[in-house]
């Protein structure tokens, strides 16, 4: 045991150098994007959505544990997804023409900021906030996830139809679809005049 305790290692374990470190691109992809600047706008508007309505459930979960009187705080899983957002909208504005903007100005000079404004909120304080005023988005949110009860209702409805099997419940169907399109047109009417 002591000779080998006293005797000369066989190799010498090499220190880590920069030069062999592997960069990991599994995000990037494999040939350069190129995007017209409608592109990039679509793109932004899609991901500025993504981050509200995450936004908008932190907020609530928040504020369900504080109506419990627990404080536990932001989870990590919003921050690793809300920065992986921010970072996708600043990679998607490095790909307009140079001077390419930054993030807060591209949000108000093409009028993201108005339609979301817990995103520019996010981006300028990196926590969730919830506002007073309701965004117009939110309305749009709202009716999108009414025509979306009517869509699938009506789905339901058709293939039941084509199905005689199940046309028992034609009648539930046909009223459930009365008033989902009712509400949906109450809320179209109310949009309107105010």
């Amino acid at each position: 045991m002591a000779a080998v305790s006293q005797s000369q290692p066989l190799r010498q374990p090499c220190l880590y150098h920069s030069s062999s470190k592997v960069i990991v691109n599994v995000k990037k992809p494999l040939q350069p994007v190129q995007m017209s600047c409608k592109q990039v706008a679509l793109e932004m508007f899609s991901l500025c959505s993504q981050l509200d309505i995450l936004i908008r459930g932190e907020v609530h979960q928040l504020q369900e544990q504080a109506a419990d009187s627990m404080i536990l705080g932001e989870s990590d899983i919003f921050h690793i997804l809300g920065s992986d957002l921010v970072d996708r909208m600043k990679e998607c504005l490095s790909l307009l023409p140079e001077p390419a903007p930054g993030l807060e100005d591209y949000l108000d000079t093409s009028g993201l900021s108005v339609l979301f404004p817990r995103v520019e909120i996010y981006i300028i304080h990196e926590r969730p906030v919830d506002i007073l005023e309701r965004p117009p988005m939110d309305d749009y949110y709202a009716h999108i996830g009414k025509l979306n009860q009517l869509l699938v209702l009506s789905q339901q409805l058709e293939d039941d139809v084509k199905h005689l099997g199940s046309h028992k419940y034609v009648a539930h169907q046909l009223s459930v679809l009365y008033v989902a399109w009712s509400n949906a047109n109450d809320y179209h009417h109310s949009l309107l005049t105010s």
